[in-house]
């Protein structure tokens, strides 16, 4: 049978690991609103920005990154939602021709 200590099991308490910031660990890393292949890795699929405890960023970076994304955002470098970045990635829109004089 299982061991039991009195009338309770033991369980072994989940403690995730702690992760770290990326900007506190490498001091020269800057945060750049033109780097945006960097940036991408702060928001979701769905265009939002991720939360701390998802991305490690300690609090005083994960207020710098959220004005640089919103300033990436403002200049089109980032799309504000997914389907703002569905929509600009059509090339083929349909023109309508000139009519030709007859």
């Amino acid at each position: 049978m299982a061991n039991f200590t009195g009338s309770r099991r033991e369980k072994k308490k989940y403690v995730p690991k702690r992760k770290v910031c990326p900007f506190c660990v490498d001091r020269s890393r800057k945060i750049d609103y033109k780097e945006v292949d960097a940036l991408r890795r702060f928001i979701s699929d769905r265009g939002k920005m991720e939360p701390r405890h998802r991305t490690g960023v300690c609090a005083k970076h994960q207020r710098i990154l959220s004005v640089t994304l919103k300033r990436a955002r403002f200049l089109a470098l980032l799309p504000y939602t997914s389907e703002h970045a569905r929509s600009a990635n059509v090339t083929s829109v349909p023109r309508k021709e000139p009519p030709q004089p007859a």
